[in-house]
């Protein structure tokens, strides 16, 4: 039984691996809405967490990194150097290894964070509903936070020299892109989520 259940985890975590990757190489992964793409990636990532745990959350946030560098590294635009190391910085010659760091810590954050959230608040008595929907409006805006902060603090000046705005506005276009662009994805991520994770884990309480 216990070999059988290892099996059933790992053919679990191929799906999950299988549809961020479909995600990353389709249009319906990246929507472009200015100064950031907006994601549905972190969907999955986030259902895995709620399901599988922060461990398990981690690795597929990682495979949500890796398929960002990856993609930026194939496919590379005017900002792409904040998150390949390959892709030269704007006005320089080689990348920087921050742009690693920006592709792969926030996107495994938000394997961890969402985990941790669900795993407090049903622990706190919260229905999983409402439990899956916060930790799916959590994880989703963190990512957001984290890559935009990362971008201002690693990769300022290069970025508004790429993007043609003033460094001095460059933290206010920051702030609007999380309060904005930002929270739009983390609801809607709440709302993907949570109705996801219900039907998921009622699905997986009725099989037990």
């Amino acid at each position: 039984m216990v070999k059988n259940q290892k099996t059933s985890d790992m053919v679990k975590m191929a799906l999950f691996v299988a549809l961020i990757i479909l995600l990353s190489v389709t249009p319906l992964g990246y929507i472009p809405l200015g100064a950031i793409n907006a994601t549905t990636i972190q969907m999955p990532v986030i259902i895995g967490a709620v399901l599988f745990g922060w461990k398990k959350g981690a690795v597929l946030g990682g495979v949500f990194g890796l398929t960002s560098l990856i993609k930026n590294t194939l496919q590379p635009n005017l900002t792409s150097f904040v998150f390949s190391p390959f892709v030269p910085v704007f006005g320089e010659e080689s990348g920087s290894f921050w742009a690693i760091i920006i592709s792969l810590v926030p996107r495994i954050m938000i394997g961890v964070s969402a985990a941790l959230v669900f795993a407090l608040l049903t622990k706190l008595k919260f229905n999983k509903t409402l439990s899956s929907a916060i930790a799916g409006f959590c994880g989703s805006l963190i990512n957001t936070v984290l890559v935009m902060g990362g971008i201002w603090l690693f990769f300022g000046e290069s970025y508004s020299a790429a993007k043609d705005i003033a460094y001095n506005t460059l933290l206010a276009t920051v702030s609007a892109t999380i309060t904005g662009a930002g929270i739009t994805e983390a609801i809607v991520s709440a709302v993907v989520c949570g109705t996801v994770c219900t039907a998921l884990i009622k699905y997986t309480e009725r099989k037990s």
